[in-house]
C-alpha cells in the first residue's frame, strides 16, 4: 500500500469518526463502572434534601367546586353583544379569567378582613435572620411568599390603608389558583394557605362572590338590550334592501344567466391544452438536445456525427457500423497475408470503401431527419402556446365577471343572516322572563383540608436525587473524557494517523518470561492468532519493497515491545529465517527471557570486535537470537558506529528478516538511529496506558527523521474490559480462539 492510499484511509477513518455521533452503549458502560460513586452521591444529596424538606412550614390547600353553566337562547343577543356566549371553549377561559380578576380578590379580602390577618398583614410580619422557607418558596416548593409592603413608601411613615389593602390583596391573588377539570365545565377554586380553616372560608367566599358578580353583570346588560336591538335592526333593514338592489341592477348590466357551464368548458380546454403544450416542450427539449449535438460536431467530419448517442442510437447506422468494422477487420486480417496490390486485397478495401460510403449516407440521413424533428417541434410548440395564452385570457375575462357576482351575492346572503339572527333574538328577548338567572352554580363547598400539599417532601427528595444522579452521571463522562489515552484502535488511527496492524490481548499472571515464549508454547490460542495477524500485516505492507530490517519500538519501558519482539521474529521464524536482535543495551531482556549463561557475549561484543558472530549468535525455537551482551557505557555511539552498520550490512546478507528491539523513543535517541537503518518500525502502545501526547510526540520525532514507521500494535488489551465498554477489535485477532480460551478459563 503507498503513502497516498495510506493517507486517503486515514482521512476517511478521521471523517468517519467526526460524524459518528455519541455512542451510547459506551456512555452506558462509563455509567457502569462507577455507579457506587454516583449512588453514593445521590444518597447523601437526598438526604439533605430530605432535613431541608422537614424544616419548611406546611401549606394547605383549600377548593370550592363552581359549574360554569351553559346559557339558553334567552339572552343570547345581549350576550353576544357583550362578548358572554355561553357555549365554546372561549367562554370558559374567559369565566376562569374573571375568578382570577383583582375585583373578585378585593371583593374577597374586605368580605373576609384579610386586612388584619396574621398571615397577609404586613405589619406583623418579623422579619427572619435566614429565611430559608422563603428562599426555597421561589422554586413553589416553601411556604407562599408572606405579604410585603411596596419599595417605594418611605422609612419612617406608616403605610396608610389603601397601601395595606393593595398590598394584602396582591398576596391573596397569589395564593388563589384557578383548575379546570379535564374538558368539563367544572372548575375548582382553590386557595393555598397556612391557616387551613382560613382557606376553607376564602375559597367559600371567592365562589359565592363569582356568582353574586355575574347576577349583577347580567342585571346591568339587560337594561340596555332591547333598545339597542331594535335600532340596530333598523339598520341592517336598509343595508339589505341595498345589497339586493346591487345585485339586480349588475345581472342586468352583464346579462348573466348561467357563468358556471361557460367557465367549466373554457377551464377544460385549457387544462387539455395545456397537456399537450407540456409534451410539446418536452419532444422540443429533446429534439434540440439532439440538435445541439449535431451541430457542435458538424466541422469534424461525418466520423464524429456517427459517434454522436443521437445518431448511434439508429439500427442501420449500428447495423452499418458493424459492416463497416467486419470490412475493416477483414482488410487487417489480409494485409498479413498479402500485398497492397494484391487483388483479394483490392477487393477487401474496395468493400470498405463501400462499407464506409454506405455508413456516411445513413449518417447524413439520421441528421437530416434530426433536424426536421427540431423545427417541427418548435412551431407544435409555438402553435400551442398561442391557444394557452388566447384560452387564458378568455377564462381571466370570466372570472373577472364571475368575481364581481359573487362578492354581491356574499353581501346579500350575509346582510340577510345577521338581519334573520337580529330579528329572531329580539323576539326570543322580548319573550324572557329569567334575566336574573346565574351562569355559575356551587357544587362542592370548601371544607377545611386534614394535609398539607406543600411542601411534597418525597418529591423533593426524588428530584434532588434525580439531580445528583444527573451530575454524578457527568461527572462520570467528564472524567472519562480527561482519561488521555488509548483506548481502541479507533483512537490510535484518529491521534497518529497510522495504521493499527494488531492488538494483543492482555495476559495475566504470567512472568515476563514466559510471556515473551508464548507464541512458539502455544499455550494461549487468541495470543498466538493474534501474532500471526500482526505478521501478516507486516508481510502485506511490504509485498512490493520487502521489510528486511524490522524495528520495533515504544514511547516508555514497560509498554511489551521486547514481548512483541520477541513472539513476533518467531512468527516470522515459521516461514522465513529470522534473527532477533536486542538492541536495547540499556535495559536487555532477551538474554534473561530464554535462559542464556551469563557473560553470553551479544550485539555490544560483535560490534567492539571482542566476540565473534558464532559465539553471539543462539538458536532458540527455530529463530536466530543476538543478545545485548554486555552492557556499554556508550550505547549510543556503538550504534551510530560505522562497524554497526557493517554488521547490519553482513547479517543481512544471512538472513531474510531481521528483528530489532529497540530502546522507547521518550527515553535514549537509540531507536531514531536504528531507524535510519530499518525498512519499516512498528510502535507499540500499551491500552489504556499510554498518554496520547507521548505517543503522538514520539511517533513524531520519528517522521521528523524520516523513519519508515510502518503502523501501531496496540499491546496489552483486556478484552473482556473493552467489550463491556463498547469496543470492538473484529479482525485484529482470532474471535473464535479467544472465545474458546474465555470457555475453557
Amino acid at each position: 500500500m503507498d503513502s497516498n492510499a495510506q493517507t486517503t484511509e486515514r482521512s476517511w477513518i478521521a471523517q468517519r469518526l467526526e460524524s459518528d455521533g455519541p455512542d451510547l452503549l459506551q456512555m452506558w458502560q462509563i455509567i457502569w463502572r462507577r455507579k457506587w460513586s454516583i449512588l453514593s452521591l445521590m444518597l447523601v444529596v437526598m438526604m439533605v434534601a430530605a432535613l431541608a424538606a422537614f424544616s419548611i412550614t406546611p401549606i394547605y390547600r383549600a377548593s370550592a367546586t363552581l359549574l360554569i353553566e351553559q346559557k339558553k337562547a334567552n339572552v343570547v343577543s345581549i350576550e353576544q353583544v357583550y362578548g358572554l356566549e355561553g357555549t365554546g371553549n372561549e367562554y370558559l377561559q374567559t369565566q376562569f379569567e374573571l375568578l382570577k380578576s383583582r375585583a373578585l380578590a378585593e371583593r374577597v379580602v374586605k368580605q373576609l378582613n384579610l386586612t388584619t390577618h396574621p398571615e397577609f398583614d404586613p405589619r406583623q410580619q418579623p422579619e427572619p435572620l435566614i429565611d430559608i422557607g422563603g428562599l426555597l418558596s421561589s422554586f413553589n416548593i416553601g411556604k407562599a411568599i408572606p405579604a410585603t409592603l411596596p419599595e417605594d413608601l418611605e422609612e419612617g411613615v406608616d403605610p396608610t390603608e389603601a397601601q395595606i389593602f393593595d398590598t394584602v390583596t396582591k398576596a391573596f391573588m397569589e395564593r388563589v389558583s384557578i383548575a379546570p377539570m379535564g374538558k368539563s365545565q367544572l372548575v375548582q377554586v382553590q386557595v393555598e394557605m397556612a391557616d387551613r380553616r382560613m382557606a376553607a372560608k376564602a375559597a367559600n367566599a371567592m365562589a359565592n362572590g363569582f356568582i353574586e358578580g355575574q347576577l349583577e353583570a347580567t342585571m346591568e346588560m339587560s337594561m340596555t338590550a332591547t333598545n339597542w336591538m331594535n335600532s340596530r335592526l333598523s339598520e341592517l333593514r336598509v343595508k339589505l334592501k341595498d345589497a339586493e338592489d346591487k345585485l339586480q341592477a349588475f345581472r342586468e348590466k352583464e346579462n348573466l344567466v348561467d357563468i358556471d357551464g361557460v367557465a367549466t368548458i373554457s377551464a377544460a380546454e385549457l387544462s387539455a391544452t395545456s397537456d399537450r403544450m407540456v409534451d410539446a416542450r418536452r419532444q422540443r427539449a429533446e429534439a434540440e438536445s439532439m440538435y445541439r449535438q449535431i451541430q457542435a460536431s458538424r466541422g469534424s467530419g461525418w466520423e464524429k456525427l456517427a459517434s454522436i448517442p443521437a445518431v448511434l442510437g439508429d439500427p442501420l447506422i449500428q447495423q452499418f457500423k458493424a459492416n463497416q468494422a467486419k470490412a475493416q477487420a477483414k482488410v487487417d486480417e489480409l494485409s498479413k497475408r498479402y500485398g497492397a496490390r494484391h487483388p483479394t486485397m483490392e477487393a477487401a478495401r474496395t468493400e470498405l470503401a463501400a462499407a464506409s460510403a454506405s455508413l456516411r449516407g445513413q449518417v447524413e440521413q439520421v441528421v437530416a431527419g434530426i433536424e426536421r424533428n427540431y423545427q417541427l417541434a418548435v412551431a407544435n410548440e409555438g402553435s400551442l402556446r398561442a391557444s394557452v395564452d388566447a384560452n387564458k385570457a378568455q377564462i381571466q375575462n370570466i372570472s373577472r365577471k364571475e368575481f364581481k357576482l359573487r362578492e354581491l351575492q356574499r353581501e346579500v346572503e350575509a346582510n340577510r343572516a345577521l338581519y334573520d339572527t337580529f330579528l329572531s333574538r329580539l323576539k326570543e328577548t322580548s319573550a324572557t322572563s329569567d334575566l336574573e338567572s346565574a351562569n355559575a352554580r356551587v357544587v362542592d363547598q370548601a371544607v377545611v383540608p386534614t394535609s398539607p400539599i406543600k411542601p411534597k417532601k418525597s418529591l423533593i427528595v426524588a428530584l434532588a436525587g434525580i439531580l445528583a444522579l444527573m451530575v454524578g452521571v457527568g461527572i462520570s463522562l467528564l472524567l472519562e473524557m480527561l482519561n488521555n489515552t488509548f483506548k481502541g484502535t479507533e483512537e490510535v488511527e484518529t491521534k497518529l494517523n497510522l495504521p493499527v496492524l494488531g492488538i494483543l490481548p492482555l495476559i495475566k499472571n504470567k512472568q515476563r518470561a514466559e510471556v515473551a515464549h508464548l507464541f512458539s508454547d502455544n499455550k494461549d490460542r487468541s495470543f498466538s492468532e493474534s501474532i500471526r495477524t500482526i505478521r501478516t500485516g507486516v508481510v502485506l505492507s511490504g509485498m512490493d519493497d520487502p521489510h528486511k530490517v524490522l524495528v520495533i519500538t515504544s514511547s516508555i519501558p514497560g509498554e511489551g515491545k521486547s514481548t512483541v519482539s520477541a513472539n513476533l521474529a518467531m512468527a516470522l521464524g515459521q516461514m522465513e529465517k529470522v534473527l532477533l536482535i536486542d538492541a536495547d543495551m540499556r535495559r536487555p531482556t532477551l538474554a534473561k527471557n530464554f535462559d542464556f549463561a551469563v557473560g553470553t557475549p551479544g550485539l555490544a561484543n560483535l560490534i567492539a570486535g571482542t566476540a565473534k558472530l558464532e559465539e553471539c549468535i543462539k538458536h532458540v525455537d527455530g529463530i536466530d537470537m543476538l543478545s545485548a551482551g554486555a552492557v556499554p557505557p556508550n550505547p549510543l555511539e556503538l550504534l551510530s558506529s560505522p562497524r554497526f552498520e557493517k554488521v547490519l550490512e553482513f547479517l543481512r546478507s544471512k538472513y531474510d528478516r531481521i528483528v530489532i528491539d529497540s530502546p522507547p523513543t521518550q527515553a535514549v535517541s537509540d531507536a531514531t538511529v536504528l531507524a535510519t537503518h530499518a525498512n519499516a518500525l512498528l510502535y507499540v502502545i500499551k491500552s489504556e496506558a499510554t498518554p496520547i501526547p507521548l505517543a503522538q510526540k514520539g511517533v513524531g520525532q520519528l517522521l521528523q527523521n524520516n523513519a519508515p514507521v510502518t503502523g501501531v500494535i496496540l499491546n496489552q488489551v483486556d478484552i473482556q474490559k473493552a467489550k463491556k465498554q463498547g469496543y470492538s477489535y473484529g479482525g485484529y485477532y482470532d474471535y473464535y480462539g479467544y472465545s474458546n480460551e474465555a470457555q475453557k478459563a
